[in-house]
């Protein structure tokens, strides 16, 4: 039995009428229509025993132990590994590898002596023989499904005990007894809330992998990613051999590691030199300049690249490739406060190389002495790196984890690191200290 509900494909939020702005995100046009099951299955999986409330302090718990995927970069995305009854989701846009991944894993585990149950929605079983020929997958402990039905899958789960379980895709399974077609927001809510049940009860690890939408995020309700432990995504460009795995979500781990993965004829394999991604050569270019970012328990050299140049429009571009396009006005606006250089008729492109994206406020000093080298056309000292925070009035403010910063820097041979006056460090460190943007400009000009 199903009746309607709606939800918000954004954030999933609940109500019981349709509205033209959603109530709690305030987003416009995102409430959907949605059947909701009633009533509990005869499976096994929702016969669950009655929860009884317990003192938090007497709960007795035991560290979880982890499962080694096989693979060093997955690992540690993953927080060290996989604990059972852990249910993630792996998105991605189409043909960046997950499946490819996902293969591997399994062959990974399989090595090892493990059972994996590989379901398939969207493949025939012909096409995942050869594409597994082509990744050399051999092992005989891998068993395929080829099947569109939530309940078939539950069920083979239940009956083959498998020590890992991967669906690929959510958005190609359905349940029968609701009246929808697959990936719709109730497919998908039920179908996950199905696969949770069993991972839990079960104490059963399962991959979902999940397609995306125009604007990167995982397709569906946002509610799929609440339901899950872990959301993992992938970065890079299509034709770009280097692939990037982001956790954005982990309640086992780190939601701030990275992994890094090369695109082989042999499927992924891990990057041994990740700063050899980020960096084009070694000679100083103009408009462009070495930052340095945290991302988890590792530091990465990344290279900024800008030009500026005078606009052919009514109206300037500005384009930013890996970073947020209100950083660059941001700082735009404090370049033009505090040194008088005045963009209002330049075109300004911000690009990180390598493909990768990220928030770290540390790039902001390398973001500017990166535009103000555009604009001088003049290159910036030889070997040179810069690590700060820049504020609103033009003050450079210091990072965090700023000894690791130019540790990593040194130890890639980059002998001036220009950080902020106030910063602290531990180690005995020779670096230029810059009070703010002016004197940044001095020093580099």
């Amino acid at each position: 039995m199903a009746n309607s509900s709606f939800f918000c494909t954004d954030c999933g939020f609940e109500t019981n009428k349709w509205v033209g702005k959603c109530p709690n995100c305030d987003s416009w046009g995102t409430i959907k229509e949605s059947s909701r099951l009633v009533g509990k299955s005869s499976g096994s999986i929702d016969s669950l025993s009655p929860a009884k409330a317990e003192p938090l302090v007497k709960i007795q718990s035991q560290e979880e132990e982890r499962l080694p995927t096989g693979n060093a970069e997955l690992d540690l995305v993953l927080g060290g590994g996989i604990i059972s009854g852990m249910l993630i989701l792996i998105g991605g846009e189409p043909g960046i590898g997950k499946s490819t991944l996902m293969l591997q894993l399994a062959e990974w585990l399989g090595i090892k002596g493990k059972k994996v149950l590989y379901t398939s929605g969207e493949e025939s079983a012909a096409q995942l023989h050869s594409r597994s020929k082509r990744l050399k997958v051999t092992s005989e402990n891998i068993l395929l499904l080829c099947s569109n039905d939530t309940e078939q899958i539950i069920s083979a789960i239940e009956k083959e005990a498998p020590a890992l379980a991967i669906v690929d895709s959510i958005q190609s399974i359905s349940i029968s007894s609701l009246d929808s077609i697959p990936g719709s927001v109730s497919q998908l809510r039920e179908s996950t809330n199905r696969l949770l049940k069993c991972a839990k009860t079960l104490g059963l690890p399962i991959f979902m992998v999940g397609h995306v939408t125009k604007e990167g995020y995982v397709a569906g309700p946002k509610i799929l990613e609440h339901m899950v432990d872990t959301v993992l995504y992938f970065e890079g460009e299509m034709r770009n051999q280097y692939k990037i795995l982001r956790a954005v979500k982990n309640r086992f781990g780190s939601t701030n590691e990275i992994g890094l993965f090369e695109m082989t004829h042999l499927g992924l394999v891990s990057v041994e030199n990740p700063n050899a991604i980020f960096l084009s050569n070694d000679a100083s270019q103009i408009g462009t300049s070495i930052g340095c970012i945290i991302e988890g328990s590792r530091s990465f050299i990344v290279e900024v690249q800008s030009l500026a140049t005078s606009t052919s429009y009514g109206t300037p571009q500005r384009v930013v490739v890996g970073l947020e396009q209100k950083k660059l006005a941001i700082l735009l606006a404090i370049l033009e406060k505090n040194l008088s250089m005045y963009l209002r008729n330049s075109d300004v492109f911000i690009n990180l190389a390598g493909g990768i994206r990220s928030a770290d406020p540390s790039l902001d000093l390398s973001i500017l002495a990166a535009i103000i080298s555009s604009l001088k056309d003049t290159p910036l000292p030889e070997k040179s790196v810069f690590i700060g925070e820049v504020g609103l009035n033009g003050e450079i403010r210091p990072v965090s984890q700023l000894d690791a910063r130019v540790a990593e820097a040194r130890k890639l041979g980059y002998t001036e690191v220009y950080v902020s006056a106030t910063a602290k460090l531990k180690g005995q460190h020779k670096v230029h200290k810059l009070k703010d943007i002016k004197a940044l400009y001095a020093a580099i000009t």
